[in-house]
């Protein structure tokens, strides 16, 4: 698949199952099984700021926003109908925000050295053009302004359950590499009735594509939330996967 047909298809997906994601993986939640914004303080003081968020879904984490007192809410989302849930979702609640249908990876009809704030919570992971939408997202900002996003971390992706072939039964005491962490290849994830089409980028990808869009990076979050950590008990895989590596990531950088 070519980057627009990778994007056609994650754009019906999102169209089709936006009711199912109401509300899901948005602030005050940055990641799975991972610290809460309300712990980690990541965006601080957010009153009277500009903020845009990139893949906005069902709009949650700019509701979040605008109950702390920011300024003035951009919203960019891929789906229709996921912008059409956050629209209703604000409006409900007596806030406002902008709105645009478009993808992350083309130039957004969005004022340049503007925001306070570009944020993403786990959606730049989706974009094709990982440098190129980082290339767009500091020309947004403002001089010293944040960039914020979370993400699936690499090695969520990399390392799964061992599994005995000749059994047939995982060894859950043990995690294994599932996939190499150089392959930064798209592969395919059945989801519900669908599919997605995503790729596992390295760290190191993320931090140096900020470094040559112009970030300096102030922080980054690989942690598990203390509650998931002092689980014990008959745990999840999931529980117990995220007591020995990170399933999130976070990472603040600043506009240089």
């Amino acid at each position: 698949m070519n980057n627009e047909e990778i994007i056609a298809n994650n754009k019906k997906y999102w169209n089709d199952h936006a009711d199912l994601w109401f509300g899901t993986t948005a602030l005050p939640e940055l990641g799975v099984k991972f610290p809460t914004e309300e712990e980690l303080h990541i965006f601080g003081d957010v009153s009277g700021k500009k903020m845009l968020e990139i893949c906005c879904g069902s709009g949650h984490s700019l509701l979040y926003n605008a109950r702390n007192g920011a300024g003035e809410l951009w919203g960019v989302d891929i789906s229709d109908k996921q912008l059409e849930n956050a629209a209703k979702l604000l409006e409900e609640q007596g806030y406002h925000a902008r709105f645009i249908c478009s993808k992350m990876e083309d130039e957004l009809d969005v004022p340049h050295d503007y925001f306070d704030y570009v944020y993403s919570i786990y959606g730049i992971g989706w974009t094709t053009d990982l440098q190129g939408t980082f290339d767009k997202i500091a020309s947004y900002l403002k001089k010293d302004g944040i960039f914020i996003f979370s993400w699936h971390h690499t090695l969520n992706y990399c390392i799964a359950w061992s599994c005995d072939e000749r059994k047939d039964v995982f060894e859950d005491d043990k995690l294994a590499m599932s996939r190499s962490y150089y392959d930064e290849s798209y592969f395919k994830m059945p989801v519900h009735d669908s599919e997605i089409v995503l790729c596992n980028r390295k760290m190191s990808t993320y931090i140096n594509a900020l470094a040559k869009a112009g970030f300096a990076i102030e922080q980054l979050v690989e942690e598990t939330d203390e509650e998931t950590l002092k689980a014990d008990g008959e745990l999840d895989s999931k529980t117990r996967k995220a007591q020995m590596l990170p399933l999130s990531f976070c990472i603040k950088a600043r506009k240089l």
